[in-house]
């Protein structure tokens, strides 16, 4: 990790810990155990302590109930932008900014399905598998800010969105034959939305323009385009408009060298029987 990220990590980690503060005085002034609030929250207790420890983020929800709970006048709710950017790793704090502001979203991806497609199950065996190992509470963590991601596609005006990815990653088994058939499934769920565009790169495709790895370029409501890359913990966002451009004319060369989106569903379909 470089000087700049660790700073922001700590940073962010001092966020969590002043909130989980701020969050154990109000609890102590308001003469309330964790039991009891954990019950009005609908958490345990030993969840309450991981929240005023700094151990674990709060969902948006539990603050804003924490904050009416404890009759904190706000002064719980003003944490909510710092805890939501907390709660990913820093290198991808800016993307899911962006991701949040998006009018347009093309994404190639290689190795695993796009976190905007994944199941919670899927998300898990992936996050199991990470080395060095994650510990339990990093991992709800993790997977409850990837299922935060998937409210785009619930925004209005919806954003138009197109995933192109490689028919490996269709067929790694991360979790075992039951978590890849509920993510095949889920695929199709999405396939099917009117602003989405699914396709599949075959592997006996003999033309494949993406060998440079997955990428993703967004476009923002304002009109302003982005590229994202991501390798080994660490990123890059790309904000040359030169860059951009070349990311999506190359986007749109690999989109037309996968299978159409109809095709592309019949394959998922196709991978679904034979597991």
């Amino acid at each position: 990790m470089t000087e700049e990220l660790a700073t922001a990590d700590r940073s962010a980690q001092g966020v969590v810990a002043a909130f989980g503060q701020s969050l154990k005085t109000l609890r102590v002034r308001a003469k309330m155990e964790r039991e009891e609030l954990g019950k009005r929250l609908g958490y345990s207790a030993s969840t309450i302590a991981s929240f005023e420890q700094g151990r674990r983020i709060p969902p948006p929800r539990a603050v804003d109930k924490s904050d009416e709970v404890l009759d904190a006048g706000g002064l719980l709710k003003v944490w909510k932008d710092q805890l939501e950017r907390a709660q990913y790793p820093v290198f991808f704090q800016g993307m899911a900014q962006l991701e949040k502001q998006a009018a347009e979203l093309l994404a190639y991806d290689t190795l695993v399905v796009n976190g905007l497609l994944q199941t919670e199950e899927y998300m898990r065996a992936l996050f199991v598998n990470r080395r060095p190992l994650f510990d339990a509470e990093t991992i709800e963590q993790r997977v409850t800010a990837r299922l935060a991601r998937q409210d785009v596609f619930d925004r209005r005006p919806e954003p138009l969105m197109s995933f192109v990815m490689c028919e490996s990653v269709l067929r790694r088994k991360f979790g075992g034959d039951q978590v890849l058939r509920g993510q095949l499934e889920q695929l199709l769920l999405f396939g099917r939305r009117r602003n989405v565009e699914l396709q599949i790169m075959p592997l006996d495709c003999a033309d494949n323009s993406g060998v440079d790895g997955p990428f993703t370029v967004i476009t923002r409501d304002d009109g302003k385009r982005f590229v994202y890359s991501e390798a080994q913990g660490a990123s890059d966002l790309e904000t040359d408009p030169k860059q951009a451009v070349l990311a999506a004319a190359r986007y749109g060369i690999i989109r037309s060298q996968a299978l159409s989106p109809r095709e592309s569903l019949q394959f998922i379909e196709k991978l679904l029987g034979e597991l």
